[in-house]
């Protein structure tokens, strides 16, 4: 766990990340963080939650079509 101080940068409220956390999560200035809902509170990523979605299905596609798959790329 981190803790993450939030700042007062003119009218908006923003929060500091450790340069730790940056390196680890590979965020460069402009970079875009996702905040998404979960039943257990908030969670910060730099992927986006809907490619994720689009991820899992393609490997469910892969994962049915192996065979298929496997003869077209010959």
């Amino acid at each position: 766990m981190v803790a993450l101080k939030v700042k007062a940068i003119g009218d908006t409220l923003a929060v500091v990340l450790p340069d730790d956390m940056r390196t680890r999560l590979a965020l460069t200035d402009g970079s875009t963080l996702h905040l998404t809902e979960t039943p257990d509170g908030y969670q910060i990523t730099p992927q986006d939650p809907s490619e994720e979605h689009q991820m899992e299905v393609a490997r469910d596609v892969m994962q049915r079509y192996r065979n298929a798959l496997r003869e077209l790329a010959k």
